[in-house]
């Protein structure tokens, strides 16, 4: 009996030191710089780089930064909402196409899918602000399909901005959504066939709700990141398409720190409070 309670005791402390090494990488780089964030949200505004600010427990910094900032946080959520449903709408019939018709060329379809990561986040934004420039193809041929007028354009406009957001993290909805529904077994398909129920029945009693979980992360990956994004704003939009990241980095920029901290901090809660929202609404609460 004693030995059993060791050897259970041991498998314990193991257990423990398997988990120290993330909980070390957590708490340095990101419990420490959380708390410091706090804490630097609540400085005094009316200090400067020149001389320091001062811990005054200064809560009114995010009153202040809401009233200034409001339409770029709003912004900020409904460009991030626009490209989540586009990213879905996109992505979910490519990874059914990938998981369900891709025989023996699914690997091939699943490197082309993550193909754009091996060229740099900056690098892909830039290329789109070539294909969107005023004086580009895509702006000629809309032009003279009458699409756009003779003053039309395509670049410094939401319309470039959303695109970019739904290129950029399109990937990181294909992924969860392929292995949600690569692990449905083509056979309840089949049933759902054999039961006279029509191919849009099948996927809305079957196909959907199995890959619920793959649809949950999928948009949580992609949401989140968009939602704080600032770099398709800053290169494909304009000074009215800026987002609260775009707002952020100017305040850290410039010096206004407790400013740009709580902004940071009240997008975080933003983030949190919608995340778990959604994912109480799914009915996927295991996912966290």
């Amino acid at each position: 009996m004693s030995q059993a309670a060791g050897e259970e005791r041991r498998s314990g402390r193991t257990g423990y030191l398997l988990l120290t090494p993330a909980a070390l990488w957590l708490t340095v780089f990101f419990i420490i710089p959380l708390v410091s964030l706090v804490s630097t949200s609540l400085y005094d505004p009316s200090g400067t780089l020149e001389f320091g600010y001062q811990m005054t427990g200064h809560v009114q910094n995010y009153v202040s930064v809401m009233e200034d900032y409001s339409d770029q946080f709003l912004r900020s959520m409904m460009y991030a909402g626009i490209a989540t449903v586009s990213c879905i709408l996109l992505g979910y019939p490519l990874a059914y196409a990938i998981a369900f018709k891709g025989g023996r060329w699914r690997n091939l379809m699943l490197v082309a899918v993550i193909a754009p990561f091996f060229t740099s986040f900056l690098i892909r934004t830039l290329s789109w602000q070539l294909l969107l420039a005023d004086q580009g193809w895509l702006v000629d041929m809309l032009q003279f399909l009458h699409v756009l007028g003779p003053e039309g354009r395509l670049l410094a406009t939401p319309l470039a901005v959303v695109t970019g957001l739904t290129y950029n993290f399109l990937p990181f909805m294909v992924l969860p959504l392929y292995a949600s529904l690569e692990k449905i077994d083509p056979r309840l398909h089949e049933a759902g066939a054999d039961l006279y129920a029509s191919p849009f029945t099948t996927f809305r009693k079957v196909t959907l709700p199995l890959s619920m979980p793959g649809l949950v992360g999928g948009t949580l990956l992609t949401f989140i990141p968009a939602a704080g994004d600032y770099i398709n704003s800053q290169l494909l939009g304009n000074t009215g398409t800026q987002m609260i990241g775009n707002v952020i980095q100017k305040l850290f920029d410039g010096g206004s720190y407790p400013e740009a901290a709580a902004l940071s901090v009240t997008l975080m809660m933003v983030i949190v409070v919608l995340v778990m929202a959604y994912v109480k609404r799914a009915g996927t609460e295991e996912l966290l």
